[in-house]
């Protein structure tokens, strides 16, 4: 495969990185957390997930976020959103969303832990949430948790992945995403699952949500990027994790991902000075230190700042 020379990032800062937050950050800050982001040149964003308040409280205003941040579609701007069931999908579509997630574990520890049922309900209720979105005319991608190891079954075999995948292709998912939801993948695997995954589905387009646990999120950019991957997840500053996987880490950090990106020439359409703007006002907002590694320097060599963005 060859590599891609530009590369989209979905930053998922106020969806993943703000979930398990215990400090509840305002609706009016992630707002601007959110221009922040844009004013940067991220194009495509996570802003929330339509799920059980009570178990999520930090997702409750995603339908007035998505409300607020709507102008910004105009300049195309694009808004995703986490549905785990038809209910979820039909609140998306009262709230005017254009792109919705479909979540699905990979394993059956994850699938009962996470939602409360075996992979085979828990496909029926979200090839059910699908149906909704198309009725709604709303693109719906399809994502895998727990896509290379899972903390109750250990690794996911590649083939059990892709049969988790097919019904959602074979229903119209315009795009996979598969997650490393516990950040324990290493490069080795990243190859393996996600080749057979792009062996198995050739016309969809794949993108990658990385963890970094063990510090091998970057490794498994470059691994991901030599199989040809021009689509990755991350949150800035390297927040977030799963409140329902044990021993989940942050998301691979946005800021750390464009200065890899940069370094190895791949163009993001993101400033990394405007980005590094972000963190004092995220630091605010959840009231303590980041843990991407550019968080912990003052800055980027200048060397690097402005390279292929």
């Amino acid at each position: 495969m060859v590599r891609p020379q530009a590369v989209t990032i979905l930053d998922t800062t106020l969806r993943d990185g703000l979930q398990i937050e215990k400090a509840m950050v305002p609706t009016d800050v992630k707002v601007r957390l959110a221009q922040r982001l844009i004013a940067a040149g991220l194009r495509q964003i996570e802003v929330g997930s339509f799920v059980n308040p009570k178990k999520v409280p930090q997702m409750a205003d995603t339908d007035d976020l998505l409300t607020r941040l709507r102008p910004y579609e105009d300049d195309g701007v694009e808004f995703f959103t986490l549905v785990f069931n038809r209910k979820g999908a039909e609140r998306a579509a009262d709230a005017g969303a254009k792109n919705i997630k479909l979540v699905l574990s990979a394993s059956e520890g994850h699938s009962r832990a996470n939602s409360d049922a075996p992979i085979a309900q828990a496909t029926e209720r979200l090839l059910d949430a699908a149906d909704c979105a198309r009725d709604h005319g709303i693109r719906f991608d399809i994502t895998t948790a727990v896509s290379f190891i899972c903390p109750f079954d250990g690794i996911t075999p590649a083939e059990n992945l892709v049969e988790v995948l097919r019904p959602f292709v074979d229903a119209g998912a315009a795009a996979i995403g598969i997650a490393d939801t516990i950040g324990n993948a290493h490069p080795s695997l990243v190859r393996t699952n996600t080749s057979a995954v792009l062996e198995a589905f050739p016309g969809t387009p794949l993108g990658l949500h990385l963890h970094d646990t063990y510090n091998f999120g970057m490794a498994n950019v470059v691994a991901a990027l030599d199989l040809g991957v021009a689509s990755f997840d991350a949150a800035m500053g390297g927040l977030g994790g799963c409140p329902f996987a044990p021993g989940a880490a942050g998301n691979i950090g946005t800021d750390d991902l464009v200065h890899l990106l940069h370094r190895e020439g791949v163009a993001t359409g993101v400033d990394p000075e405007a980005l590094a703007e972000v963190r004092a006002p995220l630091i605010e907002a959840v009231g303590h230190e980041l843990s991407s590694s550019l968080s912990q320097i003052p800055a980027a060599p200048a060397a690097y700042q402005g390279a292929s963005r």
